[in-house]
């Protein structure tokens, strides 16, 4: 299967990475210490491989980053936020299999769909 490498985001690129995209976001929090995060690594690179056209696939380490983590009210990892326009629009904690992931993202998949906010799970 292939890969794409996830970029990791920063506050100094958060805005430029997320805020200003003109396509959905998901940012993966995580830290190298947590085996869930690393356990979700592949499975978010398969999406940002698969899925390239449709989504930008990002992470933040919480412990470089803390004031995101902080703003996203990260308090468990790997959790994922999906911005879409600017805003955050989902959000969920824990690690899954890919096909739960999609099931997450499946409305900002589908060509042709704007992103409507959705509730956190």
């Amino acid at each position: 299967m292939a890969t794409t490498p996830v970029d990791s985001v920063t506050e100094r690129t958060f805005r430029s990475r997320v805020l200003k995209s003109n396509r959905p976001v998901v940012i993966q929090f995580w830290a190298p210490w947590c085996a869930p995060c690393r356990m979700m690594t592949p499975i978010m690179e398969q999406l940002a491989a698969e899925h390239s056209a449709a989504l930008d696939v990002v992470k933040v380490n919480v412990d470089e980053e803390f004031a995101l983590a902080s703003h996203h009210q990260v308090s468990s990892i790997p959790a994922f936020v999906v911005y879409a326009d600017g805003e955050p629009r989902d959000s969920w904690v824990g690690a899954a299999p890919k096909s739960v992931i999609e099931q997450y993202l499946a409305e900002y998949l589908e060509p042709g769909t704007s992103a409507s906010a959705s509730s956190a799970r």
